[in-house]
């Protein structure tokens, strides 16, 4: 399962520069996208579930997505922002591969990149910073096809400065140890593969040559969580993602990831995110 460059594709969704005097202060974020900030300028703080980091001129940090936040801003604080997501057609996430350090020391091709990003991406700005003013459906769309409008030779070199900003984190990142048993990581890259269809555990105990309660046993001691709840998860996340990046009825999303039962579709989002799908589309 080893990942593969020609496996990621990021792709833009903001890009800007932020300045702020003690008016950056947002609690419990939680975006279905990747955030990277360069800070110029100042000091601010982000609590995450590992405890509270103090951003400081001249690093860079990653948020990666899915991860509950709080910013806390006392001050003057400017700072370089890009946000990216995962292309969900894509059958793979790197963020399941690595495990990224939440700061590193950035330089001045860091900075020049950042500049450059935002100098080719001028559209891509946010008009504010509040998260709940952009982590929404109408505003999101209004980005994304933005971008998609964009000159071809702006796509490249925007996938290019992306790339390389994130192998500044890829160099001082660790990969996440990878599955000892070989069966229950090839049935992990089949759930990814098919995240939109109904996954049968018998289908899986077979892919993996083993008896349904064995497979289930041992898919368990691998990663921490039974084979129904990884694909619950792995679903809900992708749902999370469509419900802000593509115009489609709650309904067709919970059709497309193979939920015949709307309404179990909707509890288990619930239960996963806190809010119902409506709910997050409208608060994200």
């Amino acid at each position: 399962m080893n990942l593969q460059v020609e496996q990621m594709h990021p792709l833009v969704l903001n890009v800007g520069l932020a300045v702020h005097n003690a008016d950056w202060n947002w609690k419990n974020v939680n975006s279905p996208f990747t955030r990277l900030y360069y800070v110029t300028e100042g000091s601010a703080q982000i609590e995450l579930p590992d405890g509270i980091y103090t951003l400081s001129p001249k690093h860079m940090y990653f948020i990666p997505a899915f991860t509950i936040h709080t910013n806390i801003c006392k001050s003057n604080f400017v700072h370089y922002y890009l946000h990216i997501y995962e292309d969900h057609y894509s059958d793979n996430d790197w963020l399941d591969h690595w495990k990224f350090p939440v700061e590193i020391e950035a330089t001045d091709l860091d900075l020049a990149l950042f500049k450059r990003l935002c100098e080719i991406n001028p559209h891509m700005t946010l008009q504010k910073s509040d998260p709940t003013t952009y982590d929404n459906n109408p505003t999101l769309m209004q980005n994304l096809i933005k971008n998609r409008q964009r000159a071809f030779c702006d796509k490249v070199e925007s996938r290019g400065i992306v790339f390389q900003l994130l192998s500044r984190f890829f160099k001082q990142g660790q990969s996440k140890i990878e599955m000892e048993d070989n069966r229950i990581a090839k049935t992990v890259l089949y759930i990814r593969k098919h995240l939109n269809e109904a996954i049968e555990l018998e289908k899986l105990a077979e892919i993996s040559c083993l008896s349904k309660d064995h497979f289930i046993r041992l898919f368990k001691k691998e990663l921490g969580t039974t084979p129904l709840q990884y694909i619950n998860q792995k679903k809900i996340e992708k749902a999370q993602l469509l419900l802000i990046t593509e115009e489609l009825a709650v309904k067709e999303i919970a059709f497309q990831l193979a939920f015949d039962d709307y309404s179990y579709f909707n509890r288990l989002f619930k239960k996963t995110t806190g809010v119902t799908p409506q709910e997050y589309r409208r608060l994200y």
